[in-house]
């Protein structure tokens, strides 16, 4: 591998998230964490005492709020879990992974954080007094797989994780999780390619909530939990006219990189690899189905959203970015913008920087001063997308080849 192969695995996508309250907005870009508090229309100084290296020192990879907004945790590949209080924004606990980490959970009552490796394992963390060196049980694994996104159903029954390996497994969440999950309730299993993201739709109709996932199978999935059972896809890339219904040949091109569900579950956002904008899609809870509402383009500017988030009715939080851009004088790339308008009786509209919650200050804290041209963020784009592929999508090796690999295993080096 070259070194410009290994500095295109490297790249990591923009990351944000919207405090379920609005109160702030986070993005992650490479090993940068900005925060923003919208009540205060004014940018967050975070506070890191621990003992561990402070803040983080690689790309960071996970960021999410808990559901109640009174934590926050960030990971990535510095091999660090960071919880973080968002009412005096310390970091209230660091812990220490053996792997890099690749996606976050956090229960609903706020007592235990869980996340997943890069060599498939998961593991838990309890919140309980005292917060300090706090070490990591193991909670389940897939076998050497990348676990790509974590998820707790409503009311914390299951806990969800998706892999590159296709997989979508649900586990029933143990009263004593400290001691390992061991019951499997279901596998979701119709996806063709790596999982990317989960999310929950949750009805009165179906108060146990559907599952949704995202795949580089360019489609969107609805499932029930408890079976496994596939209810409905939505081939989200041939309904906004990126594919041919016959066309096989680009899927890795047009990869489901994120959702979130608006307006509690009705309507689902969906970003996709090569769509400069996002695609609705209207979810029957009743009817088990799901069908394209819109697609909102975003016209003017170079711009394919890595991340989405949508704490409330109506309003869409969206970034686009990468860590690095190898070739340009660019660190940390990201640009963040807001579609308004989100519902069955308005037209969605992207928002101007002027009209964004907390305006130009939330554009200079979360986006950073400096100005970069739309070519810049189209080559990002391009830079995630490989990554993505480099990373998730599994090597094809001829047989010949197959068994003088298993040689340089190193478990089998290490038994030898």
């Amino acid at each position: 591998m070259d070194s410009e192969t290994k500095k295109d695995i490297e790249v990591a996508p923009a990351l944000i998230a919207v405090h379920p309250d609005q109160c702030s907005v986070a993005v992650a870009v490479g090993h940068h964490l900005r925060v923003f508090d919208l009540l205060a229309g004014s940018a967050v100084s975070l506070t890191d005492d621990s003992d561990a290296s402070p803040f983080h020192t690689d790309n960071i990879r996970a960021i999410r709020f808990g559901a109640k907004g009174k934590l926050f945790v960030s990971a990535g590949d510095d091999k660090t879990v960071k919880v973080w209080s968002t009412q005096s924004w310390r970091c209230i606990t660091s812990v220490s992974s053996e792997k890099r980490v690749s996606a976050v959970a956090i229960s609903d009552d706020g007592t235990y954080v869980c996340f997943a490796d890069k060599f498939g394992l998961v593991w838990i963390v309890d919140l309980d007094p005292p917060l300090r060196d706090k070490k990591p049980a193991p909670l389940l694994s897939h076998y050497c797989s990348i676990i790509t996104s974590l998820e707790f159903s409503p009311h914390g029954r299951f806990i969800l994780s998706a892999d590159r390996d296709f997989k979508i497994r649900v586990t029933c969440f143990p009263k004593n999780p400290l001691n390992g999950a061991h019951q499997i309730q279901s596998f979701c299993l119709g996806h063709t390619e790596f999982v990317s993201c989960l999310a929950f739709v949750q009805a009165q109709e179906c108060p146990q909530g559907l599952l949704l996932s995202g795949s580089g199978d360019a489609t969107v999935r609805l499932w029930n939990v408890d079976s496994g059972a596939l209810l409905d896809t939505c081939e989200v890339a041939t309904k906004a006219g990126l594919l041919e219904s016959d066309d096989k040949a680009e899927e890795h091109d047009h990869a489901v990189t994120d959702l979130c569900t608006v307006l509690d579950g009705l309507l689902v956002a969906v970003a996709i690899q090569s769509l400069q904008g996002i695609i609705l899609l209207s979810c029957n809870v009743s009817a088990k189905t799901l069908s394209v509402a819109k697609v909102v383009s975003i016209a003017g500017e170079a711009f394919v959203p890595t991340c989405l988030a949508s704490p409330s009715a109506g309003k869409l939080w969206m970034v686009t970015g990468v860590s690095t851009l190898p070739g340009c004088n660019y660190p940390a790339l990201a640009r963040v913008k807001v579609i308004s308008g989100i519902d069955d009786e308005q037209e969605p509209v992207v928002m101007g920087d002027d009209g964004i919650p907390g305006g130009e200050k939330l554009l200079e804290t979360l986006q950073g001063t400096a100005s970069v041209d739309d070519n810049a963020f189209l080559a990002a784009a391009e830079a995630v997308k490989t990554a993505m592929g480099q990373l998730l999508i599994k090597k094809q090796y001829p047989s010949e080849n197959r068994e003088s690999r298993k040689k340089c295993r190193n478990d089998r080096k290490l038994k030898g």
